[in-house]
């Protein structure tokens, strides 16, 4: 509703501003009681109960698909973690001061590097190469970055990001030294922990976007064309400023600012708790990436990028992109995607190692295992379950389709690698829609309009769309008819081959009224010969798969097969032999009296009275018409069944007659069939040929005095059912209804005697209505 969205953009203002609640505490000049004023302030802000929490969980009033596990780990952990308001932050940032030295000499100087004689504990402040180190809690220390810039400290801002990233440079290649010896037993488990106990991305500090801005901020062109108003906003422009204080002096703010935000957004993290905090994480990632993008990739660049990347591939269970990750860690989808993108035209098998790497999504896998074993490092671990409280799942799942798209158009015309990305797009992609749109999305690129299409990617097309047949079969999927369609369509462009084996293989792919009334129908239709330009033994090929795929769904489900399998074997005598004993064999059991009519007029417009006949006496078999059906949709079907028999003659009239008796209940059905049956002489109709008598049938003799008997006996039943619960306003209609009976009660030779004691009757039963007795005085005496 308008007020949860409302509510949604208020709480988001607010984190925005508790974090800028972090830089003014943070002011390196505030004074003491200009702080503990703040403290004061920022407490009692946080003890109301309206004050929003940091991971935006409100109350629980989110649907918990997870409440139903048994003793879940987060929710317990849940508990007992204490209460984070969106100014938690900003009050633990007021016990944060400036007056290390070390701290004081990494932001005062360009070239503050360890000296020749340490001191005890002065070896873990510098890296191997002298340069200092800040070893702070990432985001508090991105959190004084900002506060230094914000403040007007530009300078002493980007010296202590210069020291934070030599830090995650450091603190990169120890865990990958760890990673080498625990490589073998954590490949063996095929499950790790992560030591991330909150990720950077997403994190409400913010502290990769944050370093990313710093850095690149002195490498920015001013370009007075920027602020032209006219059309979009120009990406902003950047040069390579190097590093104060580097020892080789290779090294540029650029450089660094890439690096950091690969390694930040590498980094193998838990999903967070609830609806805000994950789709955080979701927004900081596309905003980094845009950024990313905004960087025109020179050698340099292109050479950090490929040796960041090279390294989150081998770091192990400390990257999102290692070997075996967590159950649920946040996946790489759309970080993948800017990579695949950014590497392929340098290193086209690195850019397909590292895309092909992130396209897992394990928190989907069933075959997960029960629990993660812990690190040697203090870890998480979470209790896996199949359907994970994961508020964005569609959105990661819509980006590991786009990243999947992206590698299949890459690799047009590559056989090799497309098969690579076809396994993994069947390993790891589990939605079907998903799936059937990477299908269309290879066929609309396979078969350009302009030029011949490309069979890699073609093949690569319907091999995914035989894969959604066969996840759909047997789930529901309110496409389901349009993914049949379109895989008849891509098949056809692949050729006969193809639609040869889908014909074969069709209990695999479709259900029997599938494969009969779309997949053969479509396949042996004029348009897809045309389109196909096959010649004779091409087509006798196609069509007697398609004949064989007939016969074998009008076995397995006649109900919805049988009037299609014999459409379809039309052209072949024996074939259509089989279907029709097919249908013949399962009319007493399986069929309808509808299905069988339905089949019943195929056969006559086929030019098969006689079998027609045989199947329309079947379905009367079937039916069961009461007295007051006189709108059932079975009517015009029997109508036709007696005029079908009439027109074969008195023997065909004779033997559907009893069937009309048995089935057929309601008196003015039965009088309009005895009408049309006096009409004209059975057998004029008939067949060529036949030899007919041209008299018309007596109704005091057999077959028409049993239909007349039924019919007045109708009449007399229906008459008294009327009469139980009539009202006056029916009165008019029961008078005509009267009128017709005695119509066909004169039909009898004594049927005037017959209808005089009806209606004496009637008086004498029914003398308590006294007004409608009166009507019928008035017309019948």
């Amino acid at each position: 509703c308008i007020y949860c969205i409302i509510y949604e953009y208020i709480v988001l203002y607010i984190h925005i501003f508790c974090a800028l609640w972090v830089c003014v505490v943070l002011n390196p000049h505030c004074k003491s009681e200009e702080k503990s004023g703040w403290l004061k302030q920022l407490k009692k802000w946080g003890d109301l109960d309206i004050c929003p929490l940091e991971d935006g969980n409100y109350g629980g009033e989110l649907p918990n698909i997870t409440n139903a596990l048994p003793q879940s780990n987060l929710a317990q952990d849940s508990l007992s973690r204490p209460r984070r308001t969106v100014f938690s932050r900003a009050v633990e940032a007021c016990d944060l001061h400036w007056q290390d030295s070390h701290l004081q000499r990494i932001i005062s100087s360009d070239h503050y590097m360890s000296p020749s004689y340490q001191r005890e504990g002065e070896s873990l402040l510098f890296n191997p190469q002298g340069l200092p180190l800040w070893l702070d809690h990432v985001p508090t220390a991105c959190a004084r970055v900002d506060a230094l810039r914000s403040h007007g400290y530009s300078r002493e801002a980007l010296r202590l990001a210069v020291a934070i990233i030599n830090t995650l440079r450091l603190q990169q290649q120890r865990q990958m030294d760890i990673y080498k010896h625990q490589k073998k037993e954590l490949l063996q488990r095929g499950v790790t922990s992560t030591t991330n106990l909150e990720g950077w991305v997403g994190h409400p500090l913010d502290p990769i976007g944050c370093l990313f801005i710093t850095l690149t901020e002195t490498c920015r062109v001013d370009d007075d064309n920027s602020m032209d108003t006219g059309g979009d906003p120009r990406p902003p422009i950047y040069h390579h400023v190097p590093v104060w204080g580097s020892p080789d002096g290779g090294e540029s703010y650029l450089t660094l600012a890439l690096e950091v935000a690969l390694m930040g957004m590498g980094q193998q993290r838990i999903m967070p708790e609830g609806l805000y905090a994950q789709d955080k994480v979701c927004r900081n990632e596309e905003q980094i990436v845009a950024k990313l993008q905004e960087l025109e990739l020179d050698d340099f660049l292109v050479q950090t990028l490929r040796k960041q990347a090279v390294q989150l591939l081998d770091a192990g269970p400390f990257s999102g992109l290692g070997e075996v990750i967590h159950r649920e860690s946040v996946p790489m989808h759309t970080f993948a995607k800017y990579l695949f993108s950014a590497l392929l035209p340098h290193d086209a098998d690195l850019a397909y190692k590292v895309a092909l790497r992130a396209m897992r999504l394990p928190v989907l896998e069933s075959s997960a295992a029960s629990g993660d074993v812990g690190h040697s490092h203090h870890g998480i671990s979470i209790v896996p379950s199949r359907y994970p409280r994961w508020f964005t799942l569609g959105h990661l799942e819509s980006q590991q389709c786009e990243l999947a798209s992206t590698m299949l158009t890459a690799a047009k015309g590559d056989m090799l690698r497309l098969r690579t990305v076809l396994e993994a797009i069947q390993k790891n992609i589990h939605s079907s829609s998903l799936i059937f749109k990477l299908a269309q999305d290879a066929f609309k690129i396979a078969t350009p309009a302009d030029s011949p299409p490309d069979m890699t990617l073609l093949n690569v097309a319907l091999e995914l769309g035989l894969q959604v047949m066969r996840m759909t079969l047997s789930t529901l999927n309110w496409r389901r008819r349009e993914m049949v369609r379109w895989l008849v369509t891509c098949a056809t462009e692949v050729g006969l081959r193809a639609l040869v084996s889908i014909l074969q293989s069709w209990y695999t792919l479709f259900t029997p009224t599938e494969a009969t009334s779309i997949v053969a129908a479509t396949v042996m239709s004029h348009n897809t010969i045309l389109r196909l330009s096959l010649d004779y033994p091409q087509r006798e090929e196609l069509a007697s798969c398609a004949r064989t795929l007939a016969l074998q769904c009008a076995m397995k489900d006649p109900q919805n097969c049988a009037l299609s399998a014999l459409t379809l074997c039309e052209k072949d005598h024996i074939a259509f032999e089989t279907a029709y004993q097919i249908v013949i064999d399962a009319a007493s059991t399986g069929m309808t009296y509808s299905q069988l009519f339905t089949i019943a007029r195929y056969m006559e417009h086929r030019g098969y009275p006689l079998r027609s006949f045989k199947l329309a006496s079947l379905a009367m078999t079937h039916l069961n018409l009461a007295y007051n059906q006189d709108t059932h949709p079975a009517i015009n079907d029997v109508l036709w069944a007696c005029a079908l028999s009439h027109s074969l003659g008195k023997n065909e009239l004779a033997a559907i007659i009893p069937l009309v008796v048995k089935s057929v209940h309601c008196a003015t059905v039965l009088s309009d069939i005895l009408r049309r049956c006096t009409m004209t002489a059975p057998g004029l109709a008939g067949i060529p040929g036949r030899r007919n008598s041209g008299k018309l049938m007596s109704t005091d003799k057999a077959p028409l005095r049993q239909l007349l008997d039924a019919t007045i006996s109708a009449y007399i039943n229906t008459t008294h059912s009327r009469l139980t619960h009539i009202s006056p306003r029916h009165y008019g209609e029961f008078i005509e209804f009267l009128s017709k009976a005695r119509v066909t009660f004169l039909l009898a030779q004594d049927g005037h005697i017959q209808f005089d004691q009806f209606i004496d009757n009637l008086k004498q039963i029914y003398k308590g209505k006294k007004k409608l007795m009166m009507l019928v005085r008035e017309r019948f005496g």
